[in-house]
């Protein structure tokens, strides 16, 4: 995070203004893990009181983003290969669900989200193709006209944008991603939801394989450097 004091609005709360700054933070990995975070830093950079930087910090905490560090206070949360793993079933069970439903009513999925994803897949900005990939499943979940879908997801968005930032700044999105998107977007449109289903739980299935086997190779070579 940078020194200078960050400004915020009065409204809407200040604790939830500043959860959302460092989850942000937190999920693009300018706030890397085992960051210590302290109550006093935290004040001075938002310019607020500790109160509701307490607060925030207790929220994050809740939700798995930060953990108890060494000794006291609060750390940014490891990255664990595992969780993530979890993490990847229930987002695959959601993205399941969501594009049976949109089949269902025969939802087009805008071609511009696939031809901006395509185009930001030519890139090296991670953060960019993050913010494609995850364009494209909200508008899958949009389409499948229950907002619930979205809003139970959104939380576990944010753990998968970390460890995707994490591991894309060294290796690139595979390279069949946007043919996977393409296709499941065919299949809703067709209405065909059996195949739109068996499609994006291949998509999650192999997202989560390969994400979480580089980020298992990254924690070793950390382990093993850390050895050196």
């Amino acid at each position: 995070m940078s020194p200078q004091p960050l400004q915020l609005t009065t409204a809407p709360d200040l604790v939830e203004q500043i959860y959302a700054r460092l989850l942000d933070a937190i999920s693009e990995g300018s706030l890397e893990p085992g960051e210590r975070l302290t109550q006093d830093d935290l004040a001075q950079r938002f310019s607020v009181s500790r109160q509701p930087v307490l607060q925030a910090l207790r929220l994050l905490k809740k939700d798995g983003f930060v953990e108890d560090a060494p000794g006291r206070g609060v750390q940014v949360t490891q990255l664990d290969v595992n969780w993530i793993a979890q993490v990847y079933q229930v987002r695959g069970s959601l993205d399941a669900l969501a594009v049976r439903l949109a089949a269902e009513r025969g939802a087009k999925i805008d071609p511009e989200v696939m031809r901006q994803g395509r185009g930001v897949h030519q890139t090296r900005d991670v953060q960019a193709m993050i913010q494609a990939d995850l364009a494209f499943h909200r508008a899958i979940y949009q389409a499948s006209g229950n907002p619930l879908i979205a809003q139970s997801i959104e939380l576990h968005w944010h753990h998968l944008k970390r460890v995707m930032g994490a591991v894309l700044q060294s290796s690139h999105q595979r390279q069949t991603v946007w043919d996977e998107h393409e296709a499941i977007a065919q299949a809703v449109a067709a209405g065909d939801a059996d195949e739109a289903v068996r499609l994006v739980q291949e998509h999650a299935h192999e997202a989560s394989v390969q994400l979480t086997a580089r980020l298992s190779e990254q924690i070793q070579h950390l382990k093993t450097g850390a050895q050196a």
